[in-house]
């Protein structure tokens, strides 16, 4: 797609590859809505115009075929990037619509693994922000139970880290994730970066218990 003018002097500005995100927000702000502007940006096929086109986009106009469209241009980039775009797309966009809200809803046996990871990244996130989850944490541990050990990598973090959040937040089903994690040794051996949080099941859960209970 050949940029218009307002689309290519904002392509020059943030071509830099150290341009900070932060910095991206704060253009984002200055745009506010754009769609158009955001899918000149997305066609560039580069991962800072695709992060700011993700603020800028038109929830309104966020169809599942425009999002089955933007999920396959994601194949082009690291799993990295990808999935940092998508997370974007779902923060910025996805989570602010109850239509878009219900879309991710559908997401969870999507034949795209982006999709799925999204699903549970936002069972995560639902949880860990302190939002009021849906009233599906059984059905969420069936299927974590069920599909943990043998999903695609990117979806089996997303799914780890909502069976953390269901562990650290409802002691009803604590023991139950401690012993997914403990059955599947997802994470097990995984040197956690320091002062961050372990991915291992049973470490996560146990270290943001502690924190909650010193705070």
């Amino acid at each position: 797609m050949p940029l218009s003018p307002r689309a290519r002097e904002l392509y020059t500005r943030i071509a830099d590859p150290a341009i900070k995100l932060g910095e991206l927000k704060k253009i984002a702000r200055t745009i506010k809505r754009d769609h158009d502007l955001a899918l000149e940006l997305w066609s560039t096929g580069e991962y800072h115009p695709r992060m700011l086109a993700t603020l800028i986009l038109d929830k309104q106009q966020l169809t599942q075929e425009l999002i089955d469209a933007l999920d396959a241009d994601l194949d082009r980039h690291p799993p990295e990037e990808s999935n940092r775009i998508m997370e974007w797309l779902m923060a910025n966009q996805l989570t602010k619509d109850r239509r878009t809200v219900a879309l991710m809803q559908s997401w969870q046996h999507s034949p795209s693994p982006r999709q799925r990871r999204t699903f549970w990244y936002h069972q995560a996130r639902l949880r860990w922000t302190g939002q009021a989850p849906p009233d599906n944490t059984a059905a969420l541990m069936d299927a974590i139970e069920a599909e943990l050990a043998t999903e695609d990598p990117a979806v089996q973090w997303a799914m780890n880290f909502t069976a953390a959040w269901i562990g650290i937040h409802d002691t009803a089903y604590r023991q139950r994730c401690i012993d997914i994690g403990e059955a599947t040794g997802l994470y097990r051996e995984e040197k956690a970066v320091r002062g961050c949080t372990p991915n291992y099941l049973p470490a996560f859960i146990e270290t943001e218990v502690n924190k909650r209970q010193k705070a």
